[in-house]
């Protein structure tokens, strides 16, 4: 493999390679063509080259708008099958590719029909638009969580900006923490260490004395306004759904840390100093922390946990309640019994609780269906351990087969657990919140997981777009890259599964014309991701782009995929032409 920069050249439709200094290699760019499916489907629906009843050359015909129209009923089960609006998609492919209008140009031929097909705008792998349900309570979605918004790198010393909460939020991102400190003089307030309309949930890490919660509650008020939704009640027997909060800011805070040291000394004892960015969630000291597994068992005579300790600064007195309380629309709660009993019978008040991901290991592997039906009224969120220092993340698989709504990750770093979150959250056109599976919320939730429900045929036809984004000699100096494609589906264990097409040596147009079959028995936790790698005999593969997409939005038929780089940033001209089938 050759990174330094080369003297680039290419001309008559070849590159030429220099090797040792003194001997030219020279490759043939061949220009990509059609496979033999697009053909096919060309020459069905065309008129005048074979299809629409029509003799000759299959790829001379034309395919005007009703031919088209009934291309995308009858192979996509597209959306959008009106001839109008065929006519609009045929317009936009001839001005992208010949600069004329439908007055001189009234069809496609067989290349501006595959061209079509590989503009991933007009013809994506799945929805870019909402369209679940969003009239359920906020527990019944898993919604995009952010862990420290702020940090712009490492979870030890990175610095604090806005700039990395604008970018969640116009990724997509709902839930975003912030750590509020008193300043150095205890006077003022440190926030320290474009988007989807659909609520943003802000959840404060409270280190304050009472005086400046009432501050930030004057702060709040002020710069949100009428955005800030709180409810009249203190008791909501459950959460407002993402539709009745559109345009909303809601507020979620644990217990205030004042009335936290006054009844546990640990806490009083800790060094500020000391402390990770993240009050509820674990140090890089040993430190005692209780289970939510723990806490399905104990009852009210064992040692309290944070909730337990929310609900005696709930019974203070009027006059030790902090300002600020009443903006709080999901804070944590104190269950009658042990959290277990709560969990199985009927509760007064829905509430959030917060485990690490090591916790939630624990509990799901002992009590796993008692953190389902604690989740399909209440919101479970995780957040990564404190050893993750460098920003790294947690694969989210386990969280979401769970009911757990928000995973919490460290949108800083990147790598194959962030590129699963991405691919989760681009399902329901991006805006955030994602349906949880019916049975999810069902109690028979044992019983659905492992029913076997479907077939995911898999087809990579191709690959375009590196010579535009890469220099030539990008990914080797002496000749040109050797692509290929790996395929993952990631979900409940039973689902997981690997495939890889073969090499494609010496191309910048990988043709690969590969099927593949995933088994699956729960698709709608289901994630599809996909990495391109360019073999490398003596180092490691070089990285050529991915993409991770949820199973459930796929859209059947020949489709355009467009490739992320490591940090999930969409490439400019990078795509894969796939065709998607469900049995």
């Amino acid at each position: 493999m050759g990174k330094e920069k080369k003297t680039e050249s290419h001309s008559n439709g070849s590159y030429n390679y220099k090797m040792f200094k003194c001997f030219n290699r020279k490759f043939k760019i061949n220009e990509v063509q059609p496979t033999n499916d697009v053909r096919d489907a060309f020459c069905k629906f065309s008129v005048g080259g074979g299809g629409g009843g029509g003799d000759g050359d299959r790829s001379s015909g034309v395919m005007g708008a009703e031919q088209l129209c009934s291309f995308l009923d009858d192979h996509h089960v597209h959306s959008v099958t009106t001839v109008a609006e065929a006519q609009r998609l045929i317009d936009e492919v001839i001005r992208r590719r010949h600069h004329v209008t439908r007055f001189t140009r009234h069809g496609l031929d067989l290349d501006d029909f595959f061209n079509f097909l590989f503009y991933d705008d007009l013809n994506p792998p799945i929805k870019s638009h909402v369209h679940q349900d969003m009239t359920a309570p906020l527990s019944h979605y898993f919604i995009y969580t952010g862990h420290n918004s702020y940090l712009t790198g490492n979870q030890l010393s990175s610095d604090c900006s806005e700039v990395p909460v604008i970018k969640a939020l116009q990724r997509g991102v709902r839930v975003i923490e912030l750590d509020l400190w008193p300043n150095s003089t205890g006077t003022d307030i440190n926030v320290l260490h474009g988007s989807s309309p659909y609520p943003v949930i802000i959840t404060l890490e409270d280190h304050l004395t009472a005086d400046l919660q009432a501050k930030v509650a004057e702060m709040a008020t002020k710069i949100f306004g009428q955005m800030l939704y709180y409810p009249e009640s203190d008791n909501l027997e459950e959460f407002p759904s993402p539709a009745s909060l559109l345009h909303r800011i809601i507020i979620s805070t644990k217990p205030p840390k004042e009335y936290l040291e006054s009844r546990n000394p640990l806490v009083k004892q800790k060094d500020n100093s000391n402390v990770c960015p993240s009050s509820e969630e674990e140090t890089l000291v040993t430190e005692e922390i209780q289970t939510l597994e723990s806490m399905l068992s104990c009852d009210d005579s064992e040692t309290k946990s944070d909730s337990d300790q929310q609900e005696e600064e709930e019974e203070a007195s009027e006059e030790q309640k902090p300002v600020y309380k009443r903006l709080i629309t999901i804070h944590a709660g104190k269950p009658k019994g042990s959290v277990k009993e709560e969990m199985k019978g009927a509760v007064d008040k829905v509430r959030r609780l917060s485990l690490s991901e090591q916790e939630l290991d624990r509990t799901c592997s002992s009590n796993s269906q008692d953190v389902v039906r604690f989740t399909q009224k209440n919101l479970l969120r995780i957040y990564p351990k404190g050893t993750r220092i460098n920003s790294s993340n947690y694969k989210p698989l386990i969280g979401w087969t769970h009911g757990a709504q928000m995973i919490a990750f460290n949108m800083q770093g990147y790598g194959k657990s962030l590129w699963m979150m991405h691919g989760m959250f681009r399902a329901n056109g991006g805006c955030g919140y994602v349906k949880k599976p019916n049975f999810l919320m069902k109690k028979g939730f044992h019983e659905e997981v492992f029913d076997p429900r479907k077939k995911l045929p898999v087809k990579v036809y191709m690959g375009d777009g590196w010579r535009l984004d890469f220099s030539h000699t990008h990914f080797d100096a002496y000749s040109p890259p050797d692509f290929y494609t790996k395929m993952f589906i990631v979900g409940v264990p039973a689902d997981n599964a690997k495939r890889k097409t073969k090499i494609i040596e010496d191309n910048w147009y990988p043709i690969w014309d590969e099927e593949f079959s995933f088994p699956l028995t729960v698709p709608e936790l289901a994630l599809l991701r996909i990495e391109v790698r360019e073999y490398d005999m003596s180092e490691k593969d070089d990285f050529g782009g991915q993409t991770c997409l949820p199973v459930s939005e796929l859209r059947p038929g020949i489709r355009s995929v467009p490739l992320y780089d490591k940090k999930g940033e969409k490439m400019k001209s990078v795509r894969l032409l796939m065709r998607f089938i469900f049995e």
